[in-house]
């Protein structure tokens, strides 16, 4: 069974950064397409950036671009969102999504397949 669960979240003034986790079991997270997505009130589900390929290739949303960075920790079978500068407008729930098997990254939820249970990330101006 596969299971992905998101850590990190918090309160954070503008200008400040935090650093959301997503640990994985039953699946070995560097052979699957994996992306970061936020939801914020009343909006639909964001995708924000994704890790993807042997090589670990990523991509970002052009609002995250140079603030935002996604890795991972095969080791720890782990994926990371380190995100700096944090604006308000950043406020959302955060989720990890797993999606194919040596797939490429894709902005639509439907495509990932498992999904973490979401941490929280508030950004106070």
């Amino acid at each position: 069974q596969v299971q992905l669960v998101e850590s990190g979240g918090g309160l954070v003034q503008a200008g400040g950064s935090l650093r959301l986790s997503c640990a994985a079991s039953g699946r070995t997270l560097s052979t699957y397409a994996m992306a970061w997505f936020r939801q914020a009130p009343g909006k639909e589900r964001e995708f924000v950036a994704s890790i993807f390929g042997s090589s670990g290739s990523t991509y970002y949303v052009d609002s995250v671009k140079g603030r935002f960075s996604i890795s991972r920790d095969s080791a720890k079978n782990t994926m990371y969102l380190q995100m700096n500068s944090l604006k308000p407008e950043d406020t959302a729930v955060y989720y990890c999504g797993s999606g194919p098997r040596g797939g490429g990254w894709s902005p639509r939820p439907q495509y990932y397949d498992y999904w973490g249970q979401g941490t929280q990330v508030t950004v106070s101006s």
